[in-house]
């Protein structure tokens, strides 16, 4: 492991108490004209400008931590674009722009913030569901962070994984890069994973296995992640991070649609803070402007004691209040393909 990037975290988590993540990429840049299929990461190379600026007002809102334009840039998911080829040049360019907007933050505010590389799931099952073994993924995985480090990043951030077979191939690429990493899971029916995985189950494998901080991630809503979260915060030792999507999403007149306003993400911003949470961000649906909210309230709102389920429900409402409308068919579409675009 990397000892000055650890040092780095630890250190900017003791000096703020909490860090304050970035929230969605690619719902951010279906605003700006990404077509539906188009890969985000290509961007990086296409469109370099929109994708620095988009760290940079994540930044400007108050971002302490930023992650990477390339959750699909496994040569797997490359593929399906015919650029598994690309995955040095796409990873490599999008460390150094978002290294290139915490320089500029460094310049213009005196403020330093901690670059993360993304690395999302490969998008194959793992055997013998499926014809993924643990060596391929390694390798797929090691391609990636590679990449990433060169281009500069302080950590490596393993997110929106299922199974626990794919988080330790994920895992393993980065020691084998000598990176510090996160990770987090998706667990959004029922409070497990797509595979069944629990979430204390997952956050003690995760923190055994060296993980700087774990969590979860996208899901449903706020509500849904912080219930999941908060039942990894048994295991011994372990930072937590919460990183939730803007609310439940829907789809609506040929798009998706977040219902989650600046006010609630800022309750969960709190929330997660007297949680005892170590990293708050968001995720699909989070816009810059959600982030200035989230870091008015980190900053202003003294804490309130030790948040419980109760005070979940009545700040968050209740856990998985749209599940019946999902299994209606009217939010569980954008639910899956937001986790795509984060």
């Amino acid at each position: 492991m990397d000892k000055v990037s650890a040092d780095k975290f630890s250190g900017l988590l003791a000096e703020k108490g909490v860090i304050l993540a970035d929230g969605a990429t690619g719902t951010n840049y279906f605003t700006l004209g990404l077509e539906t299929g188009h890969p985000p990461e290509f961007w990086n190379i296409e469109r370099p400008q929109d994708v620095r600026d988009l760290h940079r007002r994540f930044l400007e809102a108050g971002s302490d931590l930023i992650l990477t334009n390339s959750f699909g840039g496994t040569r797997y998911r490359l593929k399906l674009h015919a650029a598994e080829a690309r995955v040095n040049e796409l990873n490599t360019a999008a460390a150094r722009l978002a290294r290139q907007a915490v320089s500029e933050l460094q310049d213009k505010a005196g403020r330093d913030a901690l670059v993360a590389g993304s690395m999302g799931p490969t998008g194959e099952l793992f055997a013998p569901l499926g014809a993924l073994d643990h060596e391929s993924a390694v390798a797929a995985f090691t391609e990636q962070a590679e990449a990433l480090a060169e281009g500069g990043v302080d950590l490596l951030w393993i997110e929106t994984i299922s199974s626990l077979e794919e988080v330790d191939a994920a895992m393993n690429a980065a020691k084998a890069v000598g990176l510090p990493f996160a990770a987090t899971m998706t667990f959004d029916t029922a409070g497990k994973s797509m595979m069944g995985v629990e979430p204390k189950d997952y956050a003690r494998h995760a923190h055994e296995s060296g993980a700087t901080a774990v969590g979860a991630n996208c899901g449903v809503g706020p509500a849904e992640l912080m219930h999941s979260v908060m039942g990894m915060r048994d295991v011994d030792g372990v930072r937590l991070i919460a990183k939730g999507n803007c609310g439940i999403p829907e789809y609506r007149d040929g798009s998706i649609h977040y219902h989650g306003s600046p006010e609630l993400m800022a309750k969960y911003a709190v929330l997660a803070r007297d949680a005892g949470m170590a990293v708050i961000g968001g995720c699909c649906g989070t816009t810059p402007e959600h982030i200035s909210a989230m870091r008015r309230a980190l900053d202003e709102t003294p804490p309130r004691g030790p948040a419980d389920r109760a005070r979940l429900e009545a700040e968050l409402g209740p856990a998985w209040a749209g599940i019946a409308d999902q299994k209606e068919g009217r939010s569980g579409q954008g639910a899956r393909r937001g986790r795509r675009r984060r």
